[in-house]
């Protein structure tokens, strides 16, 4: 992981005011980073980033939209994921509702442990992650070693 981090920020509809405050909290840490987020969550951080950068976008400032999550975008982010592009996820996601995408949002999470992608599924997690001295210096993940599994031997 280099020092300028690729981060993701994902949220359930009723958790979208939730990360937006947390984005208010923290957009002046998020610009030095690459962002990419899920559907509408996307727009909602880029134009939060933006209102409080005083109307115009700042220098850095850089959001990657995938699909919305039943869409198919937890699905692309989980690939990213496996394919080493994202350094640590922000997912604001809702245990009280039904999501009609609950089998993608499990597979994020179990992608996001299997490639030892630091993960913060709420607020207080998510400030632990971000104010981290490791957010900003280069680091270097200790993934799970999938040999064993790659070469096993199907009877």
């Amino acid at each position: 992981m280099e020092a300028s981090k690729t981060i993701a920020l994902v949220a359930h509809d009723n958790r979208k005011p939730a990360l937006l405050e947390w984005v208010r909290y923290n957009w002046v840490t998020l610009i030095g980073h690459k962002i990419v987020c899920t559907g509408t969550t996307g727009r909602l951080v880029e134009e939060t980033i933006i209102e409080m950068a005083g109307g115009t976008a700042p220098d850095g400032l850089q959001v990657r939209r995938l699909k919305s999550g039943p869409l198919g975008g937890d699905q692309q982010l989980g690939a990213l994921i496996a394919d080493g592009q994202i350094d640590a996820v922000i997912f604001f996601w809702d245990p009280m509702s039904p999501q009609p995408h609950d089998v993608d949002v499990k597979a994020l999470l179990r992608i996001a442990v299997l490639y030892d992608v630091p993960m913060a599924c709420n607020r207080s997690t998510a400030d632990f992650v971000i104010s981290s001295p490791l957010m900003h210096k280069e680091y270097s993940p200790s993934p799970i070693d999938l040999a064993s599994y790659i070469d096993r031997k199907i009877p």
